[in-house]
């Protein structure tokens, strides 16, 4: 770190003792925050104009502080209504709130989340066992997939194409869950080569590496090539990253509509993402590099791209050792100026303040405004009988798992 970087570095933190005073889990207070800026829709042209949100921004100690204290706002809001929202946003926020601060008052939702999974993993070995059972849960899983908006018709009809993928795709997802929270030896040893024998039978090079299945679907593209080598099954991460770049030139990008810059943006923050193991730990590495690099290059554009994008693209640079990257502070005054006056949260493109539905731009704005340079691993659960009926609530800590609260600085893949 340059002499420069650690000069700044204890400048903000000195002036954020003096400006907060508050620690990371002080509960919220009020707030000054700005009016919520221009969204863009999805369907609408790329802009790739200079926007005044990403003038230089001033006086760097107040902008942290002032990011801070809005990341203890959004989380006093979701933590308070983490027990109505459904499943899979309890398990997506709690999941991250864990690896951001190692908190116990989390592991309850993961363990939660943890038998579901397990259960689900059963029934998925079952169905695989029977090829007819699996082209029909395939056939399934195609028929059910939603078509409300046009980036879901895109990729409805793109994994028409492949309707062999469907179970294996939620099979790769689920099967890197157990091995994120040190489950996969809780799998019966048939049930797990059941598992792992129904991702070897598809071409999973066939697919992640078709420039249509990229230009709809980058950001899972990116997830699954890495779980694929994290679970052994076969590395295609050169493979994958050279098609994505191949099939988004440096040259092309000015010319991309919003929908495929969007794309083209979630699949770069999903490679450094999939590196880091989802936050569990940094992804400074040479494999990813050029991703943030290309996520740099863009900064004159992102003040009109979606809430939920510009969140992720400030963490990506955080997770790939950018963290003092003046784009990471003019990022945090955009989510800042987002902001709803009243609410605090950040709302949807069309001003929706539900909870539920903004849960992932809200976490991921969280994470970001309050990112301290740490993360703790997993959390890795140890499961018993009757634990997915416990209910969790506001004063559920849940600490039989201890979970691993060695927070994890600088670790590289």
């Amino acid at each position: 770190m340059g002499q420069w970087q650690r000069c700044r570095r204890l400048q903000r933190r000195l002036l954020y003792v003096v400006l907060v005073g508050l620690s990371w889990a002080a509960p919220a207070s009020a707030y000054d925050a700005g009016d919520v800026s221009t969204r863009v829709a999805d369907d609408s042209p790329a802009s790739h104009a200079p926007a005044d949100a990403l003038a230089p921004v001033h006086e760097a100690g107040v902008l942290e502080a002032r990011s801070r204290q809005a990341a203890i706002e959004i989380r006093a809001s979701y933590d308070g209504a983490l027990e109505s929202l459904p499943n899979d946003k309890q398990r997506h926020y709690a999941q991250r709130l864990w690896r951001l601060t190692g908190d116990p008052a989390y592991l309850c939702w993961n363990r939660q989340y943890a038998q579901r999974l397990l259960q689900q993993l059963a029934r998925d070995a079952a169905t695989v066992e029977d090829p007819a059972a699996l082209r029909a849960r395939n056939r399934q899983l195609l028929e059910g997939y939603p078509e409300t908006r046009a980036k879901q018709r895109r990729r409805k009809a793109m994994l028409a194409d492949y309707p062999q993928m469907m179970l294996p795709m939620g099979i790769l997802f689920r099967l890197t869950q157990a091995q994120y929270h040190g489950l996969l030896e809780r799998l019966p040893p048939g049930q797990y080569a059941s598992l792992t024998r129904a991702l070897d039978e598809v071409d999973w090079h066939a697919f992640l590496t078709d420039p249509e299945v990229i230009s709809v679907y980058a950001a899972q593209v990116a997830n699954q090539a890495t779980f694929l080598a994290e679970l052994g099954i076969v590395d295609l991460r050169d493979d994958v990253a050279s098609a994505f770049r191949s099939l988004y030139p440096a040259e092309r990008i000015a010319e991309l509509s919003s929908a495929d810059y969007h794309n083209w943006l979630y699949g770069l923050t999903h490679f450094v993402i999939a590196a880091s193991r989802y936050y569990q730990r940094t992804a400074q590495h040479r494999s990813v590099d050029w991703a943030v690099e290309a996520l740099v290059s863009q900064s004159s554009a992102l003040a009109q791209v979606k809430t939920d994008i510009v969140a992720e693209v400030a963490l990506s640079l955080q997770l790939g050792g950018r963290a003092d990257h003046p784009l990471v502070d003019t990022l945090h005054a955009i989510l800042l100026e987002r902001r709803d006056p009243s609410t605090g949260i950040l709302p949807g493109t069309d001003g929706s303040l539900d909870l539920a539905s903004g849960e992932h731009r809200n976490v991921l704005a969280i994470m970001t405004l309050g990112w301290t340079g740490s993360l703790y691993p997993g959390p890795f659960l140890t499961l018993e009988e009757g634990d997915a009926a416990v209910a969790c609530g506001a004063g559920e800590l849940g600490l039989r798992e201890t979970g691993s609260r060695e927070a994890v600085e600088g670790s590289v893949p």
